[in-house]
């Protein structure tokens, strides 16, 4: 048969349409199947293991998956799926991968609800690989800790797409003696990041923290921002989390009370972990002022550990830092927000804003739940120098 070129160009055309059908083409929300409602074929399933690498729509899995029901139970314990009726558990080395759609040279955050099962020491290493032509991104979430009294919470990552389709991956590096014993994943999602610019009214960027990752509707826990490398693409744009296995979270005035705006973060791990920005348009010797609130979540925050940091008569503290200078300021429980400032000469340049809590704090429900406070609204702008201000008065 001869093919003229024109025809020989539609085939090449209907065979890169046919390649980009295969990867998920999705706005902001659940990737397809995200939340693995859609079954496995049956016919590549053994019990509950999944046996075939394509047998969950729109996933391929690779090492010991099962396909984990509801309430479904191992020994003694009740599983816990973080959404819907369905959920997938990730054995040693496991990993499941689905390929997205994304727009080149945009910053993408994923959120994902994980659950801790029988390994007491899980992490999760995540990658996004562009199909061909650029290096894999890849990093690794401490998943440990559980925050909420659920059992489960969702996690953040973020990645800068360095091609048109990628494949995300989610894969368990555990060497659990049990091959099957591993954490559960479920409503995986992705959202656009865009990259807010500092402007004259406010040198940091991102600081009322309404860009972030994607937080479902119905979720009352927040979203975990993880801590992160000098490299890694931030799923809070503008900030990164300094910590070696703990988070900070990321909330919404839906379910927490937020001093301003839509988004705020919430300081859930005490002085492990700190929520930091570098500026690099201050000027050494210059004079700035940070300024910011901070409040109660509005979540029955009450329980404080016997920190002597902790404010007397129960409360709670954050430290607002611009390298050797800073300011504290106490927060009462249900006692709404505060606003603070803090006045400084820059030593260096660039300039490191850094929020800490001085506590460790739980609910009052006794559930266990972490909490703490809530920082929102910073801004960081120029100001004339102390004599320079009294000559203005």
């Amino acid at each position: 048969m001869v093919i003229d070129k024109r025809s020989a160009a539609l085939v090449v055309v209907l065979l890169v349409c046919a390649a980009a059908l295969a990867a998920s083409a999705v706005g902001d929300g659940p990737l397809l199947n995200g939340n693995f409602e859609y079954p496995p074929n049956q016919s590549q399933m053994n019990g509950t293991t999944v046996t075939g690498e394509n047998a969950i729509p729109y996933w391929k899995t690779s090492g010991i998956i099962e396909y984990i029901g509801s309430g479904q139970q191992q020994g003694d314990m009740i599983l816990t799926v973080p959404e819907g009726a369905h959920a997938v558990r990730l054995g040693n080395e496991a990993s499941v991968t689905q390929q997205v759609s994304v727009t080149r040279g945009v910053y993408y955050s994923i959120t994902f609800s994980a659950s801790r099962t029988c390994a007491q020491k899980e992490t999760l290493n995540l990658k996004a690989a562009p199909v061909s032509g650029y290096p894999a991104q890849t990093g690794e979430l401490p998943v440990q800790t559980v925050y909420t009294s659920c059992g489960w919470d969702a996690f953040s990552w973020a990645f800068k797409a360095e091609a048109g389709i990628v494949s995300f991956t989610i894969h368990n590096p555990g060497q659990e003696e049990d091959p099957a014993c591993g954490p559960i994943i479920d409503a995986i999602a992705i959202k656009t990041l865009n990259q807010p610019e500092p402007t004259q009214n406010n040198m940091l960027m991102n600081g009322d923290f309404e860009e972030g990752p994607y937080i479902p509707p119905d979720s009352k826990s927040g979203v975990m921002v993880p801590p992160m490398d000098e490299d890694d693409v931030s799923p809070l744009p503008g900030w990164k989390v300094m910590s070696y296995k703990k988070v900070v979270k990321y909330v919404d005035s839906a379910h927490f009370a937020v001093p301003r705006g839509a988004r705020a973060v919430e300081l859930v791990s005490g002085v492990e972990t700190a929520l930091v920005q570098e500026v690099y348009t201050t000027v050494e010797g210059s004079w700035y002022r940070l300024e910011f609130s901070v409040g109660d979540a509005g979540i029955g925050c009450g329980a404080s550990s016997a920190d002597s940091s902790s404010s007397p008569g129960g409360g709670m503290k954050v430290k607002a830092a611009t390298g050797a200078n800073e300011t504290i300021v106490d927060v009462d429980f249900g006692g709404g927000s505060k606003r603070g400032r803090l006045e400084f000469q820059a030593n260096t340049s660039p300039t490191m804003v850094v929020f800490v809590s001085l506590g460790y704090h739980t609910k009052s429900d006794n559930s266990g739940t972490l909490c703490g406070p809530v920082v929102d609204d910073v801004s960081l702008v120029a100001i004339p120098q102390p004599s320079a201000r009294r000559l203005l008065r």
